[in-house]
């Protein structure tokens, strides 16, 4: 299992490659999602990164092509009041993909083995237990024919401070500063063996993790976006869909 440490951040791109591949890749995913919408399969595709990453980003060049009634994008933050106190998982049943949709996680239920964990907003016993109940809860979608990909986006902890200096200098891009993103990268130590923790746990044959090298954020899209790409379509007939035969015959009476 792989372990942040393990993790090449040197690797890059340069411009052209993205732009071409990039081009490639979406066009890609829009025959995919095409794909899942004509034969009514569902994907779950979860993003997890350490602040200032770049999962926002990667997730709008993700979509930019895309049917937007083919996908829907959740951000996760702290749960509402009405679900405190019920199960951690329970805000995210609702959130599973119908038939023909791409449900896109900007974090997810990982919160419980990662900031609810260092931060001490679950017991010990709450975030132990919370690996099992979390594999559970994925092999019941597996089961259920609903694919997982799972992307853990790293970068270093000077990337991770430049970033942050280049949010506080851009007046468009201040708002996602938090007190909480200082807060937490002042812990990067107990933050890197809560993530190494979680892949090792929660990495199963049918919902394994990928971790994404990005430290360039170039490089970080085209193997995000390659990733996804090839376990959605593993498998699946992307061929276009055939003419609906009531269509064709309209057709055939209104231009003949």
């Amino acid at each position: 299992m792989v372990k942040l440490s393990d993790v090449d951040l040197s690797l890059k791109i340069s411009k052209d490659v993205y732009r071409e591949q990039l081009s490639a890749l979406q066009h890609r995913l829009r025959t995919i999602e095409l794909a899942y919408r004509r034969d009514g399969l569902r994907a779950l595709i979860v993003f997890e990164g350490w602040d200032a990453a770049g999962k926002g980003g990667t997730i709008r060049r993700l979509v930019a092509e895309m049917d937007p009634r083919g996908f829907q994008v959740w951000p996760i933050a702290a749960p509402r009041p009405q679900f405190q106190g019920r199960h951690y998982l329970e805000r995210f049943w609702s959130r599973l993909p119908e038939p023909g949709i791409l449900s896109i996680f900007d974090r997810s239920w990982y919160g419980r083995v990662l900031v609810e964990r260092v931060e001490g907003l679950a017991t010990e016993d709450e975030w132990r237990r919370a690996y099992d109940e979390i594999n559970g809860f994925e092999s019941m979608l597996t089961a259920d024919d609903v694919r997982i990909v799972k992307l853990f986006i790293h970068i270093s902890e000077d990337e991770q401070a430049a970033r942050f200096k280049a949010r506080l200098d851009d007046p468009w891009k201040r708002w996602k500063l938090t007190v909480e993103d200082f807060r937490n990268s002042a812990r990067r130590e107990p933050y890197e063996t809560a993530i190494d923790d979680m892949l090792a746990r929660t990495s199963s044959v049918r919902a394994p993790w990928h971790v994404v090298p990005g430290e360039q954020k170039r490089y970080a899209r085209i193997d995000a976006l390659t990733h996804v790409a090839d376990c959605l379509g593993r498998g699946v007939d992307l061929n276009p869909p055939d003419v609906d035969p009531d269509v064709a015959e309209l057709a055939r009476q209104r231009f003949s």
